[in-house]
C-alpha cells in the first residue's frame, strides 16, 4: 500500500526554506560587486527578487490547488498548454533544475569544508550521494529528517544575522556604500546580470507545488506555506546580504565564492570563520535533501506517461519513486564533476529563468480556478512575464556560451519527445 501520510503547512514551508536557503545566499555577492558596489543596489536586487518569487509563489500556489496532483510545472504545463511542454520541463527538471542546485550545494560544501578537513571533492561528493537515501523509505521519514535540518538551517541563519548586526566591524573600510551612486548602476547591463545569481538564490519558492499530493489539505495549506516561507526567506536574504557587506571591504568580496567566510573572519578571526564554515556546509544538508525530495516527483510524474522513462514509474511498497531518485542523483553527480560553480549556476539559472516563464504563462490559460485564485490576475502575471524575459534577454547577451549550452538542452529535450510515445498504463508498486 502507498504511504498515505500528509505533511503539515509548516513542514511544508520549511521544505520551502530549505531549497530557497542553499548556495545563493552565501555566495551570489561576490560576483554581484563585480557588476554593482552600492549598497542600495545590492539591497534592490535582493527585493526584486523576492517580490518575483512571491508573485510566482501566488501563481504556483493557484497552479497546485487547481490541479491537486503532484509533478509541478510538468503537470501544470501538459494540462494547460501542452503534453510536449511539460515533457520538456519534467527533461530540463531531471537534468538541471533539480539536479543542478544538488551539484552547486555539494561544490559549495568543497568550498567551505576543504580549508578544514582538507579532502578534495570528498566531502560533497559523499553528501551528493548519501543524503537522497534517506527519502527512498517514507514520506515520514523524509518529513523528520528535512524538519531536522531546516530547523538548524533558520537557527544558523537567525544566529549570523544576530552577530553580524550586532557587533561593530574590525575593519578599517567595509563594502557598505549608501551614496547615490545606485541611480546609475541600476541602468546598467551588469545590474540585469546580477539578479540572475539572486534569482537562482530563490530557487525553490515553489518547492512545495511539486508535491501537493503529499501536502494535509492542499487548497488552505499550499498557498499558506509557498507565501509564508517566500517573504520570510526574502527577509533573512536582505540581512544577510548586510551583514557580509559590514564585515569585509569590496576588495576582500570581489569575485569571491566564500562571500560568508571572509566576512565572519574579519568578526572571529581564523579559528571562528572555521567553525562559521563547518556550520555552513552542514545547513547545505536541507538543501540537497529538498531537491532530493521533490525533484524526482517531477521525473516520476513523466515515468508514468511515457515509454522511455517507464522503468522510473516504479514506487516502493510506501509509493516512494526510488528509482527517479536514484536517477537525479545520477544527474547532480554528472553536474557535480563537469562543470565550475560560476557556470553550472548560470547555466541552470538561464534555463530555469526560461521554463518557469512559461510556467506563469501556463497559469493565463486557467481561467476558473478550482482553488486559490492569485491577486491580481492577469497584471502580476505580465508583470512576472515580461520582466523576466528582459531578464534572460540580458543573461542571453552576457554569458552566451552557458546560455547556448541551456538552449541546445532543450532541443534535445525536445527531439526526445518526439521519438518517445505516450502510454496508457499505471505505474508498478515493487511489494
Amino acid at each position: 500500500m502507498p504511504d498515505t501520510a500528509k505533511i503539515s503547512w509548516k513542514t511544508a514551508a520549511g521544505l520551502v526554506m530549505a531549497n530557497m536557503i542553499g548556495t545563493g545566499v552565501f555566495t551570489s555577492l561576490g560576483f554581484q560587486l563585480l557588476q554593482v558596489q552600492n549598497t542600495w543596489s545590492i539591497i534592490l536586487l535582493w527585493v526584486i527578487g523576492g517580490i518575483m518569487a512571491l508573485i510566482g509563489a501566488l501563481i504556483y500556489a493557484e497552479l497546485g490547488t487547481h490541479f491537486k496532483k503532484s509533478g509541478g510545472d510538468y503537470i501544470f504545463l501538459s494540462e494547460t498548454l501542452h503534453p510536449s511542454i511539460g515533457y520538456l520541463y519534467a527533461w530540463v527538471s531531471l537534468t538541471v533544475g533539480f539536479s543542478a542546485p544538488i551539484a552547486i550545494a555539494a561544490m559549495a560544501m568543497n568550498n567551505y569544508l576543504n580549508p578544514i578537513i582538507r579532502a578534495g571533492i570528498y566531502p560533497g561528493l559523499a553528501f551528493l550521494l548519501f543524503i537522497p537515501l534517506t527519502h527512498i523509505f517514507s514520506i515520514k521519514r523524509s518529513s523528520q529528517f528535512q524538519n531536522l535540518f531546516t530547523l538548524i538551517k533558520i537557527l544558523f541563519i537567525l544566529g549570523l544575522i544576530g552577530i553580524g548586526l550586532s557587533l561593530s566591524n574590525q575593519i578599517s573600510t567595509s563594502a557598505l556604500d549608501f551614496s547615490g551612486t545606485w541611480k546609475n548602476e541600476v541602468v546598467l547591463p551588469g545590474f540585469a546580470v546580477s539578479l540572475v545569481y539572486v534569482f537562482y538564490a530563490y530557487t525553490g519558492w515553489n518547492s512545495a507545488a511539486y508535491i501537493v499530493e503529499e501536502i494535509e489539505n492542499p487548497g488552505k495549506n499550499l498557498p499558506k506555506a509557498l507565501l509564508a516561507a517566500t517573504s520570510l526567506v526574502l527577509v533573512l536574504y536582505v540581512l544577510m546580504q548586510l551583514v557580509f557587506l559590514k564585515h569585509a571591504n569590496q576588495e576582500q568580496l570581489l569575485g569571491q565564492v566564500e562571500v560568508a567566510e571572509i566576512s565572519f573572519k574579519n568578526i572571529f578571526g581564523e579559528s571562528g570563520a572555521m567553525w562559521v564554515s563547518i556550520l555552513i556546509g552542514i545547513q547545505l544538508i536541507a538543501t540537497i535533501s529538498g531537491y532530493a525530495w521533490v525533484g524526482p516527483r517531477v521525473t516520476y510524474a513523466m515515468a508514468k506517461d511515457f515509454k522511455i522513462w517507464k522503468p522510473l514509474s516504479k514506487t516502493n511498497s510506501k509509493g516512494i519513486p526510488v528509482r527517479a531518485i536514484l536517477i537525479n542523483t545520477l544527474f547532480s553527480l554528472i553536474l557535480f564533476l563537469s562543470g565550475s560553480f560560476e557556470q553550472v549556476m548560470i547555466y541552470a539559472g538561464f534555463i530555469l529563468q526560461i521554463m518557469g516563464t512559461i510556467t506563469v504563462y501556463s497559469s493565463l490559460k486557467v481561467s476558473k480556478s478550482k482553488g486559490f485564485r492569485s491577486p491580481f490576475k492577469p497584471l502580476l502575471q505580465y508583470c512576472y512575464i515580461v520582466f523576466s524575459l528582459f531578464v534572460s534577454g540580458y543573461i542571453f547577451w552576457e554569458k552566451p556560451k552557458e546560455s547556448l549550452a541551456g538552449l541546445i538542452l532543450i532541443l534535445a529535450g525536445l527531439i526526445l519527445y518526439k521519438v518517445d510515445k505516450k502510454t496508457g498504463t499505471r505505474p508498478v508498486v515493487d511489494q
